[in-house]
């Protein structure tokens, strides 16, 4: 017998139990078979209603639930409190006494019910002290993708101090690091042992909080998908250099700290007009540019500079451009740059 057929005999055993429960009573109180009958269809309509008000307590919250029997209870509380202080000394009309006892009992006992369900929606249970006590600082919760574990740099980052707050590095995140490090491809394999290695040198930094986290959300596949249910849950910031976790965390409302826009942030100034060094690694794009690099990877487009190729030249600085990549700095050899400014300032 599977679990959709108990669930339909406890319902029938609840219509029944309810229906001849009542007819029961009502017999016994008015020695009358018809309005036993009538006792019965009532039975039948509370038990519907009861099965009804299960399908809408199954689709509300826990916290709305107990909300909702909380504020019932005190309703019920304060009016049997009531009843007894007042209603039931009014011996000499006891219909007007019971009467006036439902409807306290009613009344409050909805108000309890109304009010408890609607402030449950409102009410944050992280707001507790006791829940709160061991529970690190929301505000300060900084979450660890794979990407940026292996790439390192936030690990030097972290060693000048600029960085402070909990580094949590969920459980999901470690599983695939260690996947990688298993890879039969030598160069997955390396930057997995890598990332293996940079966490134990930043939990070995005493200045610095690193937790690993056991919560997982098993509904969910896609570990970038993890991230953003974590760092929605938590209240905390995704630390990556993947651009398409980037993207999706932001329309999904959740901070993200880029390692790559950090390290665009902190490249020197470039001004036009300003003279550089830069040796020509390979040709450019088109005819007659030499590409080069600085110390920081900044890409360097120099016009004219095919021929001086495994050379360093000096070059002047014509203009900037900003990418999604990074930034391009495109220059002129030196003597066409001065050249070129004094023709400017003529």
């Amino acid at each position: 017998m599977n679990y959709e057929m108990i669930r339909i005999m406890l319902k029938i055993l609840l219509a029944l139990a309810c229906s001849v429960s009542i007819a029961i009573i009502f017999y016994e109180l008015f020695s009358r078979q018809d309005l036993a009958l009538v006792g019965g269809v009532i039975g039948l309509i509370i038990a519907f209603l009861i099965l009804a008000s299960e399908q809408y307590a199954l689709k509300s919250p826990l916290k709305v639930m107990i909300g909702g029997a909380l504020g019932a209870i005190t309703g019920l509380v304060m009016a049997n409190l009531f009843a007894y202080a007042f209603l039931l000394d009014w011996k000499q009309s006891p219909t007007l006494g019971l009467s006036a006892y439902i409807l306290a009992n009613s009344v409050l006992g909805y108000l309890g019910l109304a009010l408890g369900t609607k402030k449950a929606e409102d009410f944050d249970p992280n707001q507790l002290i006791f829940f709160t006590r061991n529970r690190p600082s929301s505000e300060n919760i900084k979450i660890l993708d794979t990407s940026v574990i292996i790439d390192g740099r936030f690990a030097d980052i972290c060693e000048t101090g600029f960085i402070d707050g909990i580094m949590m590095i969920p459980q999901f995140v470690l599983h695939e690091l260690q996947r990688i490090a298993d890879s039969a491809d030598s160069l997955k394999r390396t930057k997995g042992r890598r990332g293996l290695d940079i966490l134990n040198r930043m939990q070995k930094q005493v200045d610095l909080n690193v937790r690993i986290l056991e919560q997982d959300f098993p509904k969910i596949r896609d570990v970038d998908s993890k991230l953003i249910a974590l760092a929605k849950k938590l209240n905390g910031k995704i630390l990556t250099n993947d651009f398409n976790l980037n993207k999706v965390a932001e329309l999904h409302g959740v901070t993200v700290l880029n390692i790559n826009q950090l390290a665009n942030a902190l490249k020197p100034v470039v001004l036009p007009g300003e003279v550089m060094k830069v040796q020509i690694i390979k040709e450019g794009k088109e005819q007659g540019q030499g590409i080069g690099y600085l110390d920081d990877g900044t890409m360097v487009v120099v016009e004219s500079a095919r021929r001086f190729l495994g050379k360093s030249v000096e070059v002047a600085v014509t203009s900037v451009l900003q990418t999604t990549a990074g930034r391009m700095i495109f220059t002129i050899l030196k003597d066409n740059g001065r050249e070129l400014l004094h023709h400017a300032r003529s």
